[in-house]
């Protein structure tokens, strides 16, 4: 699996402030129905039941909500990056300011772990991360998240 299978360039978007982070997640609802076509209402329900679970803040101002939605057929990414970051109730009780949201058909099992997998191992890079803050464009965003970083040097 890779960030070109995961996610769409009209899927990108950067936001100046999120005033909550259930507007937060309505901002990523709304991006979710724009570019594949997934019901707002439906996936801000999902977003807010999986947060309930417990945050997914993952730290240094990372956050990577994820919700099974049903009807669609293939896992989807959103990526947000804050201007102004959102507290998150993040483990290190950090604000948000880089959001990558996926929605997982109901049945996807390995296909969603596998996408959570690659997201979360790819915001761990400090390196990368500084390189999102950077470049305040969608297009430039995305450009970045689908670079291939396998020929890289470790």
């Amino acid at each position: 699996m890779t960030f070109l299978e995961l996610l769409k360039p009209q899927a990108v978007k950067v936001v100046a402030a999120a005033s909550s982070k259930k507007r937060l997640m309505h901002d990523i609802a709304e991006l979710a129905e724009s570019a594949y076509g997934i019901h707002a209402a439906s996936a801000v329900e999902a977003l807010m039941e999986r947060e309930s679970l417990g945050p997914t803040g993952v730290g240094h101002g990372v956050a990577l909500p994820h919700a099974r939605i049903p009807g669609i057929d293939q896992v989807h990414g959103v990526f947000i990056l804050l201007e102004k970051p959102v507290e998150f109730e993040a483990v290190d009780r950090q604000p948000v300011d880089i959001v990558f949201a996926l929605f997982a058909p109901e049945d996807a099992g390995v296909e969603h772990l596998k996408a959570l997998a690659l997201v979360s191992r790819s915001l761990r890079d400090a390196a990368l991360c500084t390189k999102l803050r950077a470049n305040p464009d969608p297009s430039t965003l995305y450009a970045v998240l689908t670079e291939d970083r396998s020929s890289q040097a470790a």
